[in-house]
């Protein structure tokens, strides 16, 4: 398999991961088409009245920082009703996978903060940095932004498999006169 076909089949492979857990869970899900820019996967409350959206990132428990692949433009992407899945397969296709579920307005805080520092900061020989359009989204930044930074190891943890946090939004609260 070629580096292009495994990363589309590690993006499938989150994809319907995130699926399976939102379809187990009772919640109304599909696939949005392929190019969408800014979700993957739209959910709606059965009533079709209320819509949230998930984009979905995908890795591989290998590369030496632990974190995902994000872009600029996730600085920007701050919308209540958009989530992240941040899917770990693990070291093997064996692994149990998990999923971060994080609110966009939570990522691109995260993203914008440490890109910042990054540019902030001189590279390995003391040299400036160039902008770039690459960012990562990482588990543990106390490296990169040091031991003061609210994103130190497990940052994410409140986030994994938190799939209630979307309940307020795909499914209203029920009228008074049917609550117990």
């Amino acid at each position: 398999m070629n580096a292009i076909d495994a990363t589309t089949v590690t993006g499938a492979a989150g994809e319907h991961l995130v699926m399976s857990r939102l379809l187990s869970r009772g919640y109304i899900a599909a696939l949005a088409p392929q190019g969408v820019p800014n979700f993957d996967i739209v959910v709606t409350s059965l009533e079709g009245t209320q819509l949230c959206a998930f984009q979905v990132k995908t890795r591989w428990a290998k590369g030496s920082d632990g974190g995902w692949h994000m872009r600029q433009k996730h600085e920007e992407l701050q919308n209540p009703n958009i989530f992240y899945c941040f899917v770990d397969l693990g070291k093997e296709p064996s692994s149990a996978p998990t999923v971060h579920v994080v609110p966009s307005q939570i990522v691109a805080k995260v993203i914008r903060e440490s890109h910042q520092t990054w540019l902030a900061n001189p590279g390995a020989r003391g040299q400036s940095r160039n902008d770039s359009a690459v960012r990562r989204l990482l588990p543990d930044y106390e490296k990169l932004m040091g031991p003061e930074t609210p994103y130190k190891k497990d940052w994410l943890e409140p986030y994994r498999e938190n799939w209630d946090q979307i309940a307020s939004i795909t499914r209203p609260a029920q009228k008074a006169e049917e609550q117990p």
